[in-house]
């Protein structure tokens, strides 16, 4: 069993119960990483709407990844959310 750190409210939990974001070594694209397979950089975020809002608003996830992230990233995320 795997514990990782949320990037927003720092909660550790079960990797299972956190969204993976990862900034690809290669392209330096920063995507939505759910079974590892892109390597790189990576910060989670716990599958919650404060959580992902608190990221984005105070740049905590472009802070941890070392990369730019993209707008739409937000909205993909919180389509997981309601899909999960």
């Amino acid at each position: 069993m795997t514990e990782r750190r949320c990037v927003s409210c720092w909660q550790i939990k079960n990797r299972e119960e956190l969204i993976k974001i990862t900034a690809d070594n290669t392209s330096g694209d920063v995507i939505i990483n759910p079974n590892s397979v892109t390597f790189g950089r990576s910060a989670y975020l716990c599958y919650n709407k404060s959580c992902i809002e608190s990221a984005f608003k105070k740049n905590k996830l472009s802070k941890h990844l070392k990369a730019s992230v993209p707008s739409e990233l937000k909205g993909q995320l919180l389509d997981e959310l309601r899909n999960s």
